[in-house]
């Protein structure tokens, strides 16, 4: 497995196998920060079938996304057992780039998809859209995948790039695969590792709301008042957990809606200590 540090030899590399009839057109990407865990694994496994032998994973922690206030000097880095993950799992290359490769010096240009990245998370951590849009603009143009893989669990993220894509008109394809949990429910997350003894087990009330939600809906309830207050109950029962927000939206806008359908999303953010996490469900 081949590590490339500059977009000229990702580009290079990605011009090389796209072209290679011999073995089906198209690369995949799956873009991460690192910290890779099995909910990443799922997202290379999934790009390798779909392009066997021509997957790039990029791991980039890319400083844009994060706040004055947030996580950046400390987000796990594990370069060397992140390698070794995407290898087994069927990446063909890491794209590793420095911070002066991906933002070269006097770089003034920055992808915004307005509205969108107010809402959710992006209402919580304002200009957090702006950095990961940009920082995935640039890996698409930079790769030209006709796949790229992103997580169910960052659902907001995911609306943000779609519309993004269509926007630009990026000849790629966001493909979406489902949240990866521990075996007592909680989502994976590279951020689960901040959490002490007391603040996992705080931190599963998170998938108790979800699957409190799910419940409803299974019996028919789908009125947004009812499946949010439900949630509300499950996180009282947990009072050292703040609640960000707690929405039931169309997926596509991000918008809140007044009865679930099929597609929409469910989605919870909480803080558990001094660590914020998410988790959602898309109804149907």
């Amino acid at each position: 497995m081949q590590i490339l540090g500059t977009v000229e030899e990702l580009r290079q590399w990605s011009r090389a196998h796209r072209c290679d009839r011999a073995n089906g057109a198209g690369m995949a990407l799956v873009p991460t920060m690192g910290a890779l865990h099995a909910g990443h694994a799922s997202l290379i496994r999934a790009a390798s079938e779909a392009r066997p032998g021509r997957v790039a994973v990029s791991i980039f922690v890319n400083p844009t996304q994060f706040g004055p206030n947030e996580d950046f000097a400390r987000y796990p880095r594990t370069f060397s057992a992140d390698c070794a993950l995407a290898e087994r799992e069927g990446a063909s290359v890491i794209f590793a780039p420095s911070v002066e490769e991906m933002y070269p010096a006097g770089a003034a240009t920055v992808v915004d998809v307005e509205a969108l990245s107010d809402r959710l998370d992006g209402a919580s951590r304002p200009g957090h859209f702006r950095g990961v849009a940009t920082v995935v603009a640039k890996l698409l143009i930079a790769a030209e995948p006709d796949l790229a893989f992103f997580g169910q669990k960052d659902a907001a993220q995911v609306a943000v790039l779609r519309r993004m894509v269509v926007d630009l008109r990026l000849d790629t394809k966001i493909v979406v695969c489902p949240i990866v949990r521990e075996p007592d429910g909680l989502a994976l997350s590279s951020r689960n590792v901040y959490l002490n003894a007391a603040e996992r087990k705080q931190a599963l009330v998170l998938s108790r709301a979800i699957d409190c939600v799910q419940k409803l809906v299974a019996s028919g309830e789908r009125r947004s008042v009812t499946l949010i207050e439900a949630a509300r109950t499950v996180f009282a029962e947990q009072p050292a957990v703040r609640v960000d927000y707690i929405e039931l939206v169309d997926w596509a806008t991000l918008w809140p809606v007044l009865s679930a359908t099929q597609g929409t999303l469910f989605a919870v953010a909480a803080w558990v200590g001094a660590t914020r996490l998410i988790d959602n469900t898309v109804i149907g």
